[in-house]
Parts: C-alpha cells; structure tokens; sequence
C-alpha cells in the first residue's frame, strides 16, 4: 500500500546529503501602513527552506530556482546567504528578472495577491541548471516542489522538470510535494490535474491541504481527501486542514494531531510554508510524527503574528529556542 522508500532510510544512506526546495523566489511588497511598502523576498518553497534551516540549522538546505543578474538578485543571493541557505542549485541567467508580488491583507489578517510574474527568470529554473548542478541535485537526500513550482514554468521546462524528477529518482532522492493549487497560475483545471497528480504518482511524500482539493476536484471532506492521495501510495502522507487536525498516515498507522491555535492573527501568509519546512525539517533530523507535527504547527502558528511571509529572524529565533527544549 505505501511506497519503500522514506526520508528516515534515505538519512541513514546519505546522511550529509542536502535537502532541496525547488520554487520560485520574487520580490515581496507588504504594506506596512497607508503609505509605508516594506520589501523582502518571499514564495512557497523559498519561504519553507528559511523556515526549515532556522530550526534545524545543521541540515545542508539548497533552494533552486532561476534567478536573474540584476542588483534585485544580487539582493536576494545576499539575503540567502543571511539565512544559510544554500545555492549551489540556483541558476542565473541574464535576459530575464525576478518576480514580484504585493500582499494585501484584510482585518482578519486573510490575504490577497497581486502579482508581477509572467515572464519571470524562474520559469526557466530547470534549463538553465548547468550539468555540475544535475549531478548536485541527484546527491540531494529530499528534493521538495509544489503545484506552484510547476505551475509558473514554460512548457518545455514542465517536460525537463518531469525528466529531471526521473533521473532524482533513479538516483535514490526522496521527493516530496505539496499541491499548494492556485487556479490562476494554471492554463485551466484539467492541465492542473494532469500534472498534480503525476507529482502524485512521483512524490515519496505528500503534504497537501484539504483546501486544494476542494478547489481543484470539488472533495471537501478530509476522509475522503485521505482516500484519493492513498491510491498513490506515499510513504508518508500528511493531510493538513488549516486550524483543524493535521493527519499523518504512513505505513505504521494514523496519527491525528490538533494544531496549535492562536488568536492573533496579523498575516496568514506563508503558515503552510512553515509547517512545511519545520516539519520537513524534524522528520529529517530523526524526530518522530508526532513532534515533528507539533513542532511544524507550533512554527506555523508563529509567524501569522507579523506581516509578510518571512517572520523577523530576531522574533523567530526567540521563540524557536524556547520551543526546542521540549522537541
């Protein structure tokens, strides 16, 4: 019923191998009052490995993407390297730029988007890798993307990525996926289909929201959510339902775990990014289900205090090195 391989056995046969996060980065405008736009970078799987190498600082955490050769790059490659995270995996080209988005948040801290992206140097992130780099990805212990890392690329770089994704396969990476759908990234529904549930039939692990299903197949119900990821079989299959429990089925059992609530909600962007990333993050570091799950949610229910999708590293740290005693 579920698939062999597992992060815990590809640790104990690459245990110094890196854990890679394959997505877009853009530039990041928040509004921090009427007249005041505050700058940063920000997108999911950028978003999850900040996350995760701010917890668990002793894994070798690499983002790829495409970026450009512009001072915004420049800028960005700077605040990468201030979080340690690594890009020996992250391609640079000169004829195209970063994205760029802004965050609009409504009284309940819910928020929009308005994005600058179409033609952005990240739709090329599989091309532009130079063959040192492939040889890099297939050494990798975790290869994580998302429905938006495949969304935003060009036709012709959906085709590379699939056979990239082969390749990691043969090589022994476990791979891990989170739809994480957004209709309007995608040409219509049924391409978005197609090609989410090929990572579905891919992915040794998988992390999706009740939320994308019932966007994308009308299914609202977690059961039932449960139900079809399994026909896939994952070696591990974590079904999270935004404040409601988060379940975690593996090929040991079930384990369901309620989420840690919190009532002060300033900026909802980014909180799967983090249970993503600190959840990926503790179970790579040998950490059981259920901590891992706690831990990831605990994470997630933090950084909706502040705005923006990257949490100050300051506030992050002080409330992660309390945290961590009981991990």
């Amino acid at each position: 019923m579920f698939k062999n391989k597992k992060l815990a056995s590809a640790q104990e046969s690459n245990p110094t191998g890196s854990l890679v996060f394959a997505g877009e980065c853009m530039l990041e405008l928040v509004n921090k009052d009427p007249d005041t736009i505050r700058k940063s970078f920000a997108g999911d799987l950028y978003n999850s490995s900040v996350y995760l190498k701010r917890a668990f600082p002793q894994q070798d955490v690499q983002f790829m993407s495409c970026i450009g050769q512009d001072s915004l790059s420049d800028q960005l490659l700077e605040r990468l390297a201030g979080e340690s995270v690594g890009t020996n995996c992250l391609a640079s080209i000169d004829t195209h730029h970063l994205g760029a988005y802004m965050v609009v948040t409504d009284e309940h801290g819910e928020r929009s988007f308005i994005y600058w992206r179409s033609d952005s140097a990240a739709k090329r992130m599989v091309t532009a890798l130079s063959d040192e780099q492939k040889q890099l990805l297939k050494q990798a212990r975790l290869f994580f993307f998302s429905g938006i890392s495949i969304a935003i690329l060009l036709q012709e770089e959906r085709e590379a990525f699939w056979l990239l994704l082969e390749e990691l396969q043969s090589a022994g990476v476990s791979i891990a996926f989170d739809p994480n759908y957004r209709p309007q990234l995608w040409e219509n529904a049924d391409i978005a289909k197609a090609n989410i549930e090929k990572a579905f039939q891919i992915a040794d692990w998988l992390l999706p929201g009740v939320d994308d299903f019932d966007k994308l197949y009308g299914m609202n119900d977690v059961e039932e959510c449960i139900q079809f990821c399994l026909q896939f079989k994952p070696s591990e299959l974590v079904m999270k339902q935004g404040e409601q429990t988060v379940h975690i089925i593996t090929e040991s059992g079930r384990e369901s775990i309620p989420v840690v609530a919190n009532d002060n909600v300033v900026d909802t962007t980014s909180a799967g990014d983090a249970f993503n990333g600190v959840y990926l993050g503790a179970r790579a570091s040998g950490k059981d289900i259920r901590s891992s799950a706690l831990a990831a949610s605990s994470a997630a229910s933090k950084v909706i205090e502040t705005p923006g999708a990257i949490m100050p590293k300051d506030l992050f740290d002080q409330f992660w090195n309390d945290y961590k005693k009981r991990l």
